[in-house]
């Protein structure tokens, strides 16, 4: 199984302390990197082909796969742990092999995590942030997160998968499904994801201390769904409290997937942010 395109986008790889890194690269200007989520199946074209276009007619667009997902290497888990700082260091070693400096950083989910993560560890790397429907905040598992977490490699499950992440009048096809289902039954694929799966469950949750999210100190917009049942609205405005210096924008009729459910709206509101001073 092979990447596929996005129109106006390269599929490029890249060697990143030994992991095979596969990323999208598109427009010029100020460099804008944009993580994916990590539920099963997930990765750069499906998270980001209905709004990388629109953010590569002002920004030098870079949509990175993560280690563990989509094209991107997934060492043996016996000898590789795949916890959060496992993730965080791997994307700041991609913006340092690219060569990039204060990029902008879009994240979905476990991508708006690994965005904090960065934030913190290499404040000097983060220009502006955008956390969309971002983990880290300490928050009860939903039966929604379980269908994730306790993901069973089946049809059914990804539809179950799709169904809690989206908006309950929200029409997904056959396509999306069995594209991400596809993906996901991969052997390496399969290795990986049971690993980050398993590091979440010991650790009760996908969260960072209080205190660790209080020390971003960057420019910040929080996204939300209104009806998002895997990061709730108590985590959106959580972290607004948490991180001095954001800005909060709530999404009506959207459940996790901003960028999927309502890609325009994401992609305007992302980018009045990141115009402004």
């Amino acid at each position: 199984m092979q990447a596929h395109d996005i129109a106006g986008a390269q599929s490029r790889y890249i060697d990143v302390n030994g992991i095979n890194t596969h990323y999208y690269e598109a427009g010029a200007g100020e460099a804008l990197i944009l993580l994916h989520g990590g539920g099963a199946g997930a990765d750069s074209f499906g998270n980001w082909r209905g709004c990388l276009n629109s953010f590569a007619e002002h920004y030098h667009v870079y949509a990175v796969d993560m280690i563990g997902f989509g094209f991107t290497g997934k060492p043996d888990p016996r000898d590789y742990a795949y916890t959060q700082q496992a993730r965080n260091e791997h994307i700041i070693a991609v913006i340092e092999t690219l060569g990039l400096a204060s990029v902008n950083l879009v994240g979905n989910s476990m991508g708006g995590c690994t965005s904090m993560g960065v934030a913190v560890e290499r404040p000097d790397l983060v220009n502006k942030l955008v956390l969309m429907g971002s983990a880290g905040v300490r928050a009860p598992i939903t039966d929604e997160l379980k269908a994730i977490m306790n993901y069973d490699y089946t049809t059914d499950g990804m539809v179950r998968i799709v169904r809690g992440l989206t908006n309950p009048n929200f029409r997904f096809d056959d396509e999306l499904v069995n594209y991400r289902h596809a993906l996901s039954i991969r052997d390496d694929t399969k290795q990986a994801y049971n690993a980050v799966m398993g590091w979440i469950r010991e650790q009760g949750g996908l969260y960072y201390e209080d205190e660790y999210m209080a020390r971003i100190s960057h420019k910040t917009l929080v996204v939300n769904g209104k009806l998002d049942k895997v990061v709730p609205l108590s985590s959106a405005y959580r972290l607004l409290e948490l991180i001095e210096n954001s800005w909060g924008y709530i999404i009506p009729e959207c459940g996790h997937w901003a960028m999927i459910e309502k890609p325009e709206q994401f992609a305007a509101a992302t980018l009045s942010f990141l115009g402004t001073a």
